[in-house]
């Protein structure tokens, strides 16, 4: 298999000139000029989907369980998305060829098109394909742990990955407020689904589970159940009161990876310190990338 995205062109990222390069209905275009008409249904009424992935080693990461998900999202909220798993992909490909970042960060986007009347979804919806450097988080995050906070909500159609990112916003802005990196969704049962960008693990008695109903299916949280097979993770739901109990934490997502978590509202999870478990899974996905990222190359 011909390696087509690692950087070919090494560039200096701190040279604010280099732009990226995306893919917006049809054409490649210098990001400073990517446009949407404002006549779109995502523009008027938030009616679209997108997926999020990064790459190792210059590759992207399950990009066929990515793309499986956005066709999935869109059949989900009866979004017409007419481009074949092959050519979703042959475009992400030649978007990210046309990029040199050491690794970067993709955003694929189906919008809803334009409308007869401003509300019924068109025949001609539009894929967008957006490339930037990969997003890197705070070292410390990952050797201390994080704080989180819960916030009573129900995402609507929770298996979509809709652009409907309100109630995302405000549970966030929430969190910062407190200083906390992110917000845990609670539905009216206690139980603990997932955060506004990430899914949630624990370490409960010895066991490590995670909530399976009325979530997005996270491809990072994917791998972490075929990867810690041998830990024996089991799926069920987690009320709120039993994580605040939990030994350890921890969140998933595909610019995350493996963040620890120290707290959650106001109870300290185990030591306050990232965990056994934790450290354990944070390794052997470090590994598992690495493995992914050298066969794709070979």
């Amino acid at each position: 298999m011909t390696n087509i995205y690692p950087a070919r062109h090494p560039q200096n990222l701190d040279n604010r000139e280099i732009m990226a390069v995306y893919y917006i209905d049809g054409s490649y275009v210098d990001s400073r000029k990517a446009v949407l008409p404002v006549t779109d249904l995502i523009i008027l009424r938030g009616y679209g989907i997108f997926d999020y992935l990064r790459t190792y080693g210059g590759w992207p990461f399950h990009l066929r369980e990515h793309v499986r998900r956005l066709q999935n999202s869109a059949g989900l909220i009866g979004l017409n998305c007419p481009w074949s798993s092959e050519e979703i992909t042959e475009i992400v490909e030649e978007t990210l060829s046309r990029n040199s970042f050491p690794e970067s960060s993709l955003r694929l986007l189906v919008t809803g098109g334009d409308s007869s009347d401003s509300i019924t979804p068109g025949e001609k919806p539009r894929l967008v394909v957006m490339v930037e450097p990969a997003r890197e988080f705070p070292p410390d995050w990952y050797e201390k742990g994080v704080k989180v906070i819960t916030t009573d909500v129900i995402r609507n159609i929770p298996g979509a990955k809709s652009i409907d990112y309100i109630q995302a916003i405000m549970s966030l802005r929430k969190a910062r407020e407190t200083g906390a990196v992110e917000s845990l969704y609670v539905d009216l049962d206690g139980h603990v689904l997932e955060g506004t960008t990430s899914n949630v693990f624990a370490v409960i008695e010895g066991r490590l589970v995670t909530p399976g109903e009325r979530i997005l299916p996270g491809v990072t949280r994917d791998v972490v159940l075929r990867i810690a097979g041998p830990l024996e993770p089991e799926v069920r739901p987690i009320p709120r009161e039993e994580l605040y109990r939990a030994d350890e934490v921890f969140l998933t997502s595909s610019n995350k990876e493996i963040l620890p978590v120290r707290q959650v509202d106001d109870a300290i999870i185990g030591s306050g310190q990232p965990g056994k478990t934790t450290r354990q899974v944070q390794k052997l996905f470090r590994e598992y990338t690495e493995k992914y990222s050298g066969e794709i190359r070979s």
